[in-house]
């Protein structure tokens, strides 16, 4: 099919017209699936579109059909910049022509490390990776040795990479192993708690403060609702942290230079020990980062706790990290995004309004969260009182109509979000509504 809006934008090409063969997709589909299980190489894009993309540009995908769509996936929130932004990518480019990987030092990881620490403002310290996950497992490492203590406090819903110590569900109102392969016990030392609740950590740690090594939370739960913390909530965890000599991690891979350039810890004025970075960080390029104050992050510098990792620092990712902190501290795209943000979010609720369609709409300018119902949500309990499945089958119909969204509801906003990209989304997501409600 063919989108109906290409008056609306030159060049965009897409759905509800005239037919347009999938069939290079199709092709493609059918030789991933003989390949790689379930034909993907992530199972978060399992129940994702099918169709194959092209090339990528800006807030757009193409595919290679010839649709379009608007992008607010974002390649799950690292484009910030937008896809393939010139100035960055020309920077790594350039950069790799001199090599990839030394398995030795070069200038440009201590300029990254230089300008990661500036923007952070309560950092120390850096090491750089891959992905957020392997940088998770870094922090807890790091927290363990520090404190001499195993346990670790964590929340529901909140996630922290893939792995089997980390990764969670909920199942008959218990938190345990998501995945079958799972060991179990590797999760026994975690402790998990109701998110923005401080009354009930405080009462946890009265009780076994003394055996917890780390307190590790998205400071805003970005990845499951958008939730922000309730007013005076991080700065209670951080006490008690403080009270309880335990290491407060804050998971930033996805707030992380998303929120401005200091992330969550600057937008609600709390700094942790330790906090993990990613997405945002490096343009799209795959980096990942952990950083911190200087009397925990020196014992990786003394070999004492073990953080190693082949391709860490590399020349591609530290020239993107470099390209993306200087764009985003010569032109802080912060104001545009939410700009565009409020536009969009007004308009959704507007056009939900006007085809009585209840949608609920609500989180921050970089990223918001869409769903049915009207709940109060302040944690992941709350969150689940939305029809999330509802949402999840109406995603599939804003596909159809060439809006690139994910089905838990997280949209992501990119700096190449403009007035454009504003009237091509309220154009599609209109004839997406009225598509919905027909059916």
């Amino acid at each position: 099919m063919i989108w109906p809006d290409r008056a609306v934008r030159k060049g965009m090409s897409m759905i509800k017209g005239e037919p347009l063969s999938r069939a290079r997709s199709e092709e493609l589909r059918l030789r991933a699936l003989e390949l790689t299980p379930g034909g993907v190489h992530s199972n978060v894009r399992l129940s994702g579109g099918t169709d194959f993309i092209g090339r990528a540009k800006g807030a757009w995908l193409h595919t290679v059909d010839g649709r379009d769509y608007l992008d607010y996936l974002l390649g799950q929130g690292p484009n910030f910049l937008g896809h393939a932004p010139d100035d960055v990518v020309d920077e790594v480019f350039e950069a790799c022509r001199r090599g990839v990987i030394y398995g030795g030092q070069h200038e440009l990881e201590v300029v990254a490390s230089e300008l990661v620490c500036q923007a952070l403002g309560w950092a120390d310290m850096v090491r750089f990776g891959v992905s957020g996950t392997e940088v998770v497992q870094a922090a807890l490492r790091l927290a363990r040795a520090v404190t001499g203590r195993t346990s670790v406090v964590r929340f529901e819903g909140h996630y922290h990479g893939w792995l089997d110590n980390v990764l969670t569900a909920q199942t008959g109102g218990a938190w345990g192993a998501a995945s079958a392969g799972q060991v179990v016990s590797h999760l026994d030392d975690f402790l998990v708690l109701p998110w923005n609740d401080a009354d009930a950590l405080t009462t946890l740690l009265e009780q076994r403060g003394d055996g917890v090594a780390a307190v590790i939370m998205e400071p805003v739960m970005i990845n499951a609702g958008v939730i922000e913390p309730r007013s005076g909530y991080l700065e209670q965890v951080r006490r008690l942290c403080s009270q309880h000599g335990i290491v407060l991690i804050f998971d930033e891979v996805i707030s992380g230079f998303r929120l401005g350039l200091g992330g969550a810890a600057e937008k609600y004025s709390v700094a942790p020990d330790l906090a993990t970075y990613g997405k945002a960080l490096a343009g799209g390029f795959p980096v990942a980062a952990l950083a911190g104050r200087r009397e925990l992050m020196m014992r990786f510098g003394d070999g004492e706790v073990n953080h190693s990792g082949t391709f860490n620092s590399s020349v591609m990712g530290t020239a993107a990290v470099v390209a993306t902190l200087r764009r985003l501290t010569s032109d802080p795209p912060y104001t545009r995004v939410a700009e565009h943000s409020a536009e969009l979010t007004a308009g959704i609720r507007g056009l939900a309004e006007k085809h009585s369609l209840p949608l609920r709409v609500a989180g921050l300018p970089a990223a918001f969260h869409v769903s049915f119902g009207n709940a109060e949500v302040r944690d992941y309990r709350s969150l689940q009182l939305l029809d999330l499945a509802r949402y999840e089958r109406f995603s599939r119909c804003l596909l159809e109509h060439g809006l690139w969204v994910a089905g838990r509801g997280v949209w992501y906003v990119s700096a190449c979000h403009g007035d454009a990209e504003l009237e091509v989304a309220l154009t599609r997501l209109e004839k997406a509504i009225s598509d919905w409600t027909e059916r």
